[in-house]
């Protein structure tokens, strides 16, 4: 350590000092846990060691500390402060005591709010489907919530960003549950209440967790010393993940219509195992961590297709985005809620979709009319095409990547809340219904702590064929948190110079983060853009790398197994 000032012995041991913390917290779990508690609760030991009055006592000011870095702060001490036994005080388990709250909470709630007699006597048959729709989201907010109570027995350190996109999941299902029930809203907010709450406070506990963590470790990067940076906690065998095997490799880099290894056909003129994608489905092993791959023949497949929670690493390959289609028409005005119109819906973790396209057909007047719904983790859709009109793509959770697709739409047709990174795809507006105006994005991030965003990287935003003489825009903030960057991007004269659009009213809330990062083309120029707040259009390259594969998904981790082509950095 020659670089530093010998003559300033005060400034070196300190520095020695805070390199042996780091290591420690690298090496050791548990001394992790009590440094961090001490980074983010601000508890030090007194230099007299006075003893508490009581455990209890002694507990309940931890965990009141803790809660105050929360949103919601009184329910988190409501909640925890109850249940203290012990002084023994370590972040992990208040953690993991957050959690266990949220899911009992969220298990009651759902009893009392399916039980109650204000729903117990509807026969709308549209509030009838949200209350299924509604069924199917809880419970897979309770899916995620306990995925978050499995911490590995390794540091905190290597999961944060599982237990950030597993708890920031979690959330997104309960407010989709809320906001499809369109009149009677409120009593769905009102029994979900806690249950949401109490899933941001544990986000929020995590969260700054991780960023004290790395604040410290920035902090001793500075100084020449350790610092590695965190591994994503999967299950590696290497660079890969275990269920990847090399054949899988080959299958994803032959050549289009080339078929190695598949596990099943589907054609609908017969040739197949299967005459459609559901039956296909059907034959997939649950929760299996080896690769099922599905060939889907050229054709046009009419049905609404859904690969189940409990199908995991589905590879569904087809002969081109314009050669097997998946087709389909359910919609918001016939009577379908926005959730469950998806021609293709994922909730798989690990699925991946080649040269397929997937379209909804209801049109224009039907509003909401999902082609694609996609919320399973770590999912990939490689040459794809997704075509329709209102809400075509719905990127709902969970990490997600899109390569060399192209998108359709007209209003919001690139939405949801999830991690996701679009790159090198084209991006194609269409004619909306008279009197509309295009949107391409509206995210739905309603948390400050999740680790959620849309970005659109390297792609192009061009009109379709039809389009003419209509107002479009980059986006519209459909949460408070909204957040959506696009950089890099070639971007036609025809989008609006103002930009974006707000969601109701002139303005938009000043937490919404939008960006726009050397961006390229007649539309690209940023001179009228909106004036507010949350835009921001003169970010550093190290904001605009927050949005990067590498940052956002995590992508440097896994995609490298998939065979997709990519760009790790900005």
């Amino acid at each position: 350590m020659d670089y530093l000032d010998v003559n300033n012995q005060e400034s070196v041991a300190a520095r020695k000092k805070s390199i042996k913390r780091i290591t420690i917290i690298a090496i050791s779990s548990i001394v992790f846990v009590g440094c961090v508690v001490a980074a983010i609760v601000g508890i030090t030991t007194s230099k007299n060691n006075e003893k508490s009055n009581t455990q209890t006592n002694s507990f309940s000011a931890a965990i009141k500390a803790v809660c105050d870095i929360t949103l919601y702060p009184q329910s988190c001490y409501n909640s925890l402060g109850p249940l203290a036994t012990s002084n023994n005080l370590k972040v992990e388990d208040i953690y993991k005591l957050s959690v266990q709250v949220s899911v009992d909470e969220l298990s009651r709630a759902s009893d009392e709010f399916f039980n109650s007699t204000e729903l117990k006597n509807i026969s709308d048959p549209m509030t009838i489907k949200a209350l299924e729709s509604c069924h199917d989201l809880l419970s897979l907010a309770l899916d995620s919530l306990n995925d978050s109570l499995s911490i590995p027995n390794k540091s905190l350190l290597e999961a944060f960003t599982d237990l950030k996109t597993t708890l920031s999941a979690a959330g997104t299902y309960q407010q989709t549950c809320i906001d499809g029930f369109g009149n009677i809203t409120s009593i769905a907010k009102h029994n979900l209440k806690n249950s949401g709450e109490y899933t941001s406070n544990s986000l929020a506990i995590i969260d700054n967790i991780d960023e004290s963590v790395q604040n410290s470790m920035d902090s001793v990067n500075s100084l020449g010393g350790i610092g590695r940076r965190r591994r994503l906690l999967m299950d590696f065998d290497g660079d890969f993940p275990r269920w990847m095997s090399s054949k899988d490799r080959k299958l994803l880099q032959s050549s289009k219509g080339e078929v190695l290894n598949v596990d099943v056909v589907v054609a609908n003129d017969g040739t197949g195992h299967f005459t459609n994608i559901f039956e296909a489905l059907d034959v997939v092993p649950e929760k299996s961590d080896k690769r099922f791959v599905i060939y889907v023949k050229k054709g046009v497949y009419v049905e609404n297709v859904r690969v189940e929670k409990n199908k995991w690493n589905v590879m569904m390959i087809g002969d081109g985005m314009d050669a097997t289609i998946v087709s389909g028409s359910l919609n918001f005005v016939d009577g379908t809620p926005t959730f469950e119109t998806a021609t293709f819906a994922v909730f798989g973790k690990g699925f991946i979709a080649r040269d397929m396209g997937f379209r909804n057909t209801a049109g224009a007047a039907k509003h909401q009319a999902v082609a694609l719904l996609s919320t399973a983790d770590l999912s990939v859709f490689y040459r794809c095409k997704f075509d329709a009109y209102q809400d075509t793509l719905y990127a709902h959770s969970n990490r997600q990547f899109y390569r060399e697709c192209n998108i359709y739409g007209t209003v919001d047709f690139i939405f949801g809340n999830s991690a996701v990174v679009f790159q090198n795809c084209n991006i194609l507006p269409k004619k909306p219904m008279p009197g509309q105006q295009n949107t391409i994005t509206a995210q739905g991030k309603i948390d400050p702590n999740q680790n959620t965003g849309i970005s659109i990287h390297n792609c192009t935003v061009w009109p379709s064929a039809n389009l003419t003489g209509v107002s479009t825009f980059l986006g519209r903030p459909w949460k408070n948190y909204s957040t959506t960057v696009f950089m890099y991007t070639t971007i036609n004269s025809f989008i609006d110079p103002k930009g974006w659009l707000p969601w109701v009213g002139t303005t938009a809330p000043d937490t919404i983060y939008y960006a726009e990062y050397r961006n390229f083309g007649a539309g690209a120029v940023t001179k009228n853009r909106v004036n507010w707040k949350g835009l921001k259009l003169n970010i550093t390259s190290k904001e605009a790398s927050k949005f990067s594969v590498t940052q956002l998904i995590q992508g440097d981790k896994w995609l490298p197994s998939t065979g997709v082509a990519f760009k790790k950095d900005i």
